[in-house]
This record gives structure tokens, sequence and C-alpha cells, in this order.
């Protein structure tokens, strides 16, 4: 018989030389002076074909270690790098977690045509357009606006849960206000003075079920105001612009410049209302600059009404804090802002800080839509406030967009050079056009067809304009961030 090799025994005895049963990992096959990078390269693999899920508990470094025969600070460098970029996260006794993945999707070679474009890009984006996006299956998902899930605060939601189930009267399980909580309503009036400049007393704040239904309740208002068109900005959120559509108001587009919205072509349309983005501009991120803000100021002092949503205002890097319209001009704006980016959209949990002469007519709508948004979240998100919670909240986040925000700017270089990246300085998302003339929305299907999902520049613009992508980044780790561009670049040069 022939001599057996030490390697097999090993595998005869299950336990095998430089390997681990977890993931059949072998350390023989990682470069010399690499085995922490290869080592990221096979969890982030597993996280992607699905042999790791959300849920699954990565071993203990100590034992990977062993048995891997590699130095404990291998795989505590590989965690770390893996935990930085979102994909798991420590729980103490609980071990380390994974928290993220991304699906797994089909690369297909991109054509022009019908065939890789498909429905959902072909055409006037229709009502559900976005739920369509959603559904779509991607390895890697760019969509705008998508916060980081993963980073909701779910240890800090708990103890202040806990902390308001334990002190909860029952009246509080009782028919809300549909104000919204008073202590939510104190809350936040200091919350805005802090962070948005925007002094304010609790009862002039209405809670509502998100800016979606904020808009929804103005519709109504509107009209019997006599409006009838609010203009948009030109680009500006498709969003929005359906959810105005919907309730039959009129949305002249605007046209945004470096400077803002120009309020000489808002005068041109002649309507009475403008929806602005004012702090981060969407899509383009242009912030309004101090003469156009006094422009608009003027404007809406002539009898206009300008509705400042605030989407994001809170996620800067680069440049210092910008007051909202709102805390200039109280009387002529009607003041939007929302949990969303910041937590989670599941919350539903927003504002509206009107005009004195419409607040009673928006709260009467908010009464018979719902009586009011749940009282228990509104309470928790009032302690987490009060308590500083959600500020370290909101410092943590900025760290960690601010990384994947670099992670794409480096990636753009270098994958799409010659594209002009807007809006880097604040926000969840880049905007990015490019030179080619090669439609966007086929751009987007090439780049859905590589597993790769994002919006097209066009579906925020209602007049011609240079085409382009819109790129979310606060929801894709920073090592993943790479790959996506890298397929967009392939998808570009496929195409031209």
């Amino acid at each position: 018989m022939g001599g057996v090799t030490e390697r097999e025994q090993a595998a005869d005895a299950g336990s095998p030389a430089h390997g681990s049963d977890f993931l059949q990992l072998d350390a023989d096959e990682a470069p010399p002076g690499g085995k922490a990078d290869w080592l990221v390269r096979q969890l982030r693999r597993a996280m992607a074909d699905g042999r790791l899920t959300v849920g699954s508990r990565l071993p203990p470094t100590r034992v990977l270690a062993a048995e891997l025969r590699v130095s404990r600070g291998v795989v505590a460098e590989a965690y770390r790098r893996l935990t930085e970029d979102g994909h798991v996260e420590g729980r103490r006794r609980g071990g380390t977690v994974v928290v993220a993945v991304s699906s797994a999707a089909p690369r297909v070679t991109a054509t022009r045509g019908p065939a890789v474009t498909g429905a959902l890009f072909l055409g006037r984006p229709g009502a559900d357009v976005f739920d369509a996006l959603r559904a779509a299956p991607a390895r890697i998902d760019f969509t705008p606006g998508r916060p980081d899930l993963t980073a909701f605060p779910r240890s800090a939601w708990l103890r202040a849960e806990r902390a308001v189930l334990s002190g909860l009267s029952a009246e509080h399980l009782g028919y809300g206000d549909p104000h919204g909580a008073p202590e939510l309503r104190r809350a936040l009036a200091g919350w805005l003075a802090r962070g948005r400049g925007i002094r304010v007393e609790p009862d002039e704040i209405l809670v509502v079920a998100g800016t979606a239904q904020a808009l929804t309740l103005l519709h109504p208002v509107l009209r019997s105001d006599g409006i009838g068109a609010v203009a948009v900005e030109e680009p500006g959120s498709l969003g929005t612009r359906q959810h105005l559509e919907n309730g039959g108001l009129a949305t002249p587009p605007v046209p945004v410049d470096e400077d803002g919205v120009r309020v000489d072509a808002l005068r041109a349309t002649g309507a009475r209302a403008v929806l602005l983005t004012p702090a981060h501009q969407f899509p383009t991120g242009v912030v309004t600059s101090g003469e156009r803000r006094r422009e608009l100021l003027r404007w809406a002092a002539d009898g206009g009404l300008i509705i400042e949503d605030d989407y994001d205002a809170e996620h800067r890097y680069d440049r210092p804090p910008v007051p909202a319209l709102r805390a200039l001009l109280d009387d002529r704006v009607c003041y939007l802002g929302s949990v969303s980016k910041l937590l989670a959209p599941a919350l539903r949990i927003g504002w509206v800080v009107p005009p004195r002469r419409h607040r009673d007519a928006l709260v009467d709508a908010k009464r018979f839509t719902d009586l009011g948004n749940a009282v228990l979240p509104q309470l928790v998100l009032a302690r987490l406030m009060e308590s500083g919670g959600l500020e370290r909240h909101l410092r943590m986040l900025r760290g960690r967009h601010r990384r994947r925000r670099d992670a794409m700017i480096h990636a753009l270089a270098g994958h799409l050079p010659g594209a002009v990246v807007h809006g880097a300085a604040a926000g969840l998302h880049l905007t990015v056009t490019y030179a080619p003339d090669v439609p966007d929305t086929e751009l987007a299907a090439a780049a859905l067809a590589r597993g790769v999902k994002c919006q097209p520049l066009s579906w925020h613009r209602q007049l011609p304009g240079r085409p382009g992508l819109v790129l979310g980044y606060a929801a894709t780790p920073a090592g993943v961030i790479p790959e996506g561009v890298a397929a967009l670049g392939e998808a570009l040069r496929a195409l031209t």
C-alpha cells in the first residue's frame, strides 16, 4: 500500500491542517502576506452567493484563527474591515453577526435596444416605477434616497422603548392628539432649533406619516386657497412631482443653476407656490446661495408660498450648515421633514411646520385621514431626541457616509473618467453626468443587467438635459462600491 500523507491523515480525521469546516476555508490558498485580504474576499463572496445570510454568526476570532493556523490578528483585521463596510456587526456575547449582504444577480451582456432596456426604463415612468425598481433583483443597490437600514440603532431604540413603556400611562394607549404626541412636538421644537435654526413652538408642529403624507394633506389645502400649480425644481424629484400631480396640481418646471432655483424663471411660471430642496437640491446637490435665498424671500413676501422639503439636511460632510428657509421667513414657508433618511422610512414619522393660515386646515386633514400617528413610536423618538441618542447616531452616520462617499468618488474617477460628479458635499447620493451620447435610461438598464441598480437622471427631468445617473451610496458598504461603479463603467463602454 502507498504511504498516506500528513495532509490526508488530517483530512481523514476531519481536521484539515490549515482549513476550517466554516465555509471550507483553506489558508493555504492565501497569498503570502495577504491573508487578511484573502479572508475578507472569501467572506464577501459567501455573503454574495448566499452561503452567509443576514443573521449568520461568524466564528470567534480565536477559533477561526486556530482552525486556519493564522494569527488571531489576521482574523480580527478581516472582521474589522467587514464591520467598517457595514457587512457585519459585533454584538458582545452575541458574537460577530452578518447584518448586510448583496443578493446575487446574473450578469448579462449589454447591448442597445429594448431587450436590455426592458419595461422599467421605457417611456415616461409610471406611478409604480419606484416599487418596480425596488423589487428588481440586483447584487449592488445604488438607489438614491435609500438609507443604511443596517445602521438603525436597535439597542438605543429598545432602551428608549423600555423606558417609555415602564412609565407609560394607560391614557397614552388611547387615541392620540391628531397634532402629534405633545412629547414629540416638544422634542422636535428643540431639534429644529439646534440643527436647522428654526424657532418654533410645539403647538406649531404637526406630526405626519412622512413627507409623502404631508404633501397629500397639502393638496386640498392649497386648492382651497386658490393654488392650482406648485412649481418644482428642474431637474427635481420625480417622486415629489408624482405626489403633487396625483393631487391634481400642475408642476411647472423651474431651472436650477449653480446658485439654486432661478427666481426669474419662477416668476415667469405665474405659480403662487414652489416646492424646493434648498439645503441640498435633489438631485444636483446644489446649495441655494445667499443672494438666491434673498430673491426667494422677496418672491414669497409678494404673496408666494415656499414648500421647503428638508429631506436630508442633517447629512453634510464638507460644508458648514445652512439655515432652513423657514428660519428666515416663517409665515410664507411650509417646512417638511422626517426621520426617513436619518433612522428608517418604515417608522413613517415626519413633521410639518406650516404657515399660521394653513395650520388648522392641515390638522383637520390629518384628523380625518387617520386620527394621528401611532403614539408609541412618537414617544420613543422623543426620548431619543431628548437624551442625545439621536445626535450620537447622526455623528456615527456622518463618518460612515463620508467613507462611502469617498469610495464612490474614487471609483468614479477610475472607472468613469471624464464624468462630472455633482453634490458631493452633503446628502446620501451623487449625481453623475457623462459626455457620451448614450441615453441614461439605456445605461441604467445595462447596469441593472449587470446587477447594479441606480436611477437615470432623466427620470427627474421634465425638460431635455444632459444624461446622467443618480447614485445612492449610503446603503452600500465602502468595500462593495468599487465593484458596482466598475460595472457602470463596463456598461457605458459597451454602449458607446
